[in-house]
């Protein structure tokens, strides 16, 4: 019988799914006004909202009023709680790798970062344990290559041949492997709830308030215009009042906002068919579609055990340590033409013994006799034009600013993409890392900066 996510997280650490810190619970009600109106309280709204705080008080600006609304407030369906909290390296575009690095720094004096007075230290129970990815001979010359680029960007990479890979790993099969890259630090697992409740703290401690809802319409102001998309004609709006409307009520609450952070994740292609905003409001439309990926735990006494990695196989399969006692989880993401209903999160547990599993087995013999233990499905905040997140200011409205179309490596990143976006609302530009690849000009170039290192 599959468990649920309640079922899969430890007593201790995580806690029990939806708790809320003390003096972090939403307000009932939002505000009738706030300078920033981030859309999304998953861990990248939240990042969002901490680095603004922030970076304002470091230019002796202080009493910028940030409201985050989120409308699951239970975390239930979110994408940062039911992720499977890897960070890694391995990437083979340059931004994501230096904000893998950023992130790492950033988690490992977290805190320093995040920490409250007077309140308990944060453990993200991290597990340092590389990420293992496999390459067939076709794939062998472009793996490499990638790992001169990660190497140049200082992240710490091992090449391994076939017979390196058998001495490291014993349990592994390594027939039609030809190399193999093996992170040597800064990669490895911490737990998502964790993480997301310390952002979630520390941006209310500095003054952040949070609301329950669903923003789905804006209100233009006398002053407010904005262009059709063909041609682009980029205006700068006075205020955007946007509607916030309560949960289980058709009540809403209008709040006056001089910006809005579009932070939506899997659903932030939906914030741009609101209400009050042009239809068609940019072609090509945001490329972000919600995309469910199941997740499988099995029980493996005689599996890899301690010296387990994260492992990416040649055929998209990938697996993971999961505590101390001969468990694993992990699963696959299917082509595109079978890419599974994502209008609700149930679990096709064929799925798991019909493609996961025999690639499994047959990478790790020890797999064949695996018991599976329990399942859950959570989502990717999918960008189908190149898997690559979309930050920065919209091409019509600047005022609306985009942190969002991460495909599964928004949680690692969300202190890095986080800061990114403060620094282009407070100081027009960015200063810690130049992402402006990421932006909007590459979708409406038709330019994919396209990313392998996906998993």
């Amino acid at each position: 019988m599959a468990q649920t996510l309640r079922d899969q997280l430890p007593a201790s650490g995580r806690g029990e799914r939806g708790w809320i810190p003390p003096g972090t619970h939403p307000d009932p009600r939002p505000p009738d006004e706030a300078d920033v109106v981030v859309v999304g309280g998953g861990v990248l709204g939240w990042s969002v909202a901490y680095w603004l705080k922030v970076l304002e008080g470091r230019r002796g600006q202080h009493g910028m009023k940030v409201l985050v609304v989120e409308r699951d407030p239970m975390y239930s369906r979110a994408s940062t709680v039911l992720s499977l909290g890897g960070i890694w390296q391995q990437f083979s575009l340059r931004e994501n790798i230096q904000m893998s690095r950023f992130s790492a720094s950033f988690l490992r004096d977290i805190n320093e970062y995040l920490g409250v007075p007077n309140e308990p230290r944060i453990d993200i129970q991290y597990q340092p344990s590389g990420y293992l990815f496999l390459a067939s001979p076709q794939n062998a010359a472009a793996l490499e290559a990638t790992v001169q680029l990660q190497r140049d960007e200082g992240a710490q990479v091992a090449l391994l041949s076939p017979t390196q890979l058998k001495e490291k790993f014993p349990w592994i099969n390594t027939e039609d492997v030809a190399v193999a890259s093996y992170g040597l630090e800064d990669e490895g697992w911490f737990d998502p709830w964790t993480l997301l409740n310390a952002f979630r703290r520390k941006a209310t401690s500095l003054g952040v308030q949070s609301c329950s809802g669903d923003v789905r319409a804006f209100v233009a102001s006398a002053n407010y215009m904005m262009s059709a998309c063909d041609p682009p004609a980029p205006v700068t709006p006075l205020s955007v009042p946007s509607q916030i409307y309560m949960p289980d009520s058709l009540e809403y609450q209008p709040v006056a906002c001089a910006i809005v952070v579009n932070a939506a994740g899997a659903w932030a292609g939906k914030l741009l068919e609101a209400e009050g905003l042009p239809k068609g409001l940019c072609k090509p439309s945001l490329p972000i579609q919600p995309r469910k990926r199941y997740v499988f735990t099995w029980h493996c006494p005689n599996g890899p055990g301690l010296s387990c990695p994260f492992l990416v196989d040649t055929s998209g399969a990938y697996f993971r340590r999961d505590g101390f006692a001969g468990n694993y989880l992990g699963g696959m993401s299917p082509p595109e033409e079978e890419e599974p209903d994502p209008s609700d999160l149930s679990v096709d547990h064929n799925y798991f013994q019909e493609q996961v599993w025999p690639r499994l087995a047959r990478r790790v013999p020890a797999f064949k006799s695996l018991q599976v233990r329990g399942s859950w499905a959570g989502y990717y905040d999918y960008n189908t034009f190149d898997q690559n997140a979309v930050l920065g200011p919209h091409p019509q409205v600047e005022n609306m600013f985009f942190a969002t179309g991460f495909s599964g490596h928004g949680l690692q990143h969300a202190p890095a993409a986080g800061r990114a976006v403060a620094e282009l609302v407070i100081k027009g530009q960015y200063e810690t890392l130049d992402l402006r690849r990421l932006g909007w000009d590459r979708l409406v170039a038709g330019e994919p900066l396209q990313e392998h290192g996906v998993v």
